[in-house]
């Protein structure tokens, strides 16, 4: 897993009353609500409560700032994933995938949103590196797609492309939960694992089914 240095990192003489997270939390915010072009380092100051010249002495830019954001939640992506239990076969090993997923994007509707929506302003350099980090997300699901085509449990045209699909169907569920909503999360976890079994079109997963269905009526 790679590992960046932090560009909030407080430097000597700063404000006591000044916290790197209390500035990542504003400028989260106002990121995710006002996007990030609309957003100045004065506005992010005013929602700390702090003057403007005092966020220099955590960041030295927004673009800074807005990397330190992004590469932050995609450690704390790679580091949930790094603890997830992939141990049984691709046929579970996709389910625990989907469902960490959707539980963990959803946690963090305001970190994620800016995630996707605010890549355009990165720097190049500060793009390749965040890709580098997001094509580690995204080889751990097709090295499960693979596995499972080894194994003749899944049945796909191209493991890379269906990573991709898979990818974003589980980020489609971004756009319309609600907490208090019809579904409870529990649910929607289920619901859109199942369908990601059988988007890779396997009979292991519709027997496994069977299986469940004709347990659970026993």
């Amino acid at each position: 897993m790679f590992r960046y240095c932090d560009g909030m990192a407080r430097k000597t003489g700063s404000h006591s009353g000044i916290t790197g997270p209390r500035v990542r939390e504003a400028a989260l915010r106002l990121f995710a609500e006002h996007g990030f072009a609309a957003v100045s380092m004065r506005q992010i100051a005013k929602e700390v409560g702090v003057q403007a010249g005092a966020l220099y002495l955590y960041t030295p830019d927004k673009q800074t700032l807005l990397f330190d954001l992004l590469a932050e939640h995609m450690r704390d992506v790679l580091d949930g994933l790094a603890g997830l239990d992939l141990s049984g076969d691709p046929v579970a090993q996709l389910e625990a995938f989907s469902r960490f997923h959707i539980r963990f994007h959803l946690e963090r509707p305001e970190a994620v949103f800016i995630s996707y929506m605010e890549l355009r302003n990165l720097s190049e350099e500060n793009f390749a590196k965040l890709g580098e980090m997001r094509r580690q997300y995204e080889d751990a699901l097709e090295r499960i797609l693979v596995a499972g085509q080894e194994s003749h449990d899944f049945d796909v045209h191209d493991t890379k492309l269906t990573t991709l699909a898979l990818i974003a169907m589980l980020n489609g569920v971004l756009t319309w939960y609600k907490p208090d909503g019809r579904l409870t999360l529990a649910r929607v976890e289920a619901i859109y694992s199942d369908m990601a079994g059988k988007a890779v079109r396997m009979g292991r997963w519709k027997r496994r089914k069977i299986e469940e269905h004709a347990q659970a009526s026993g």
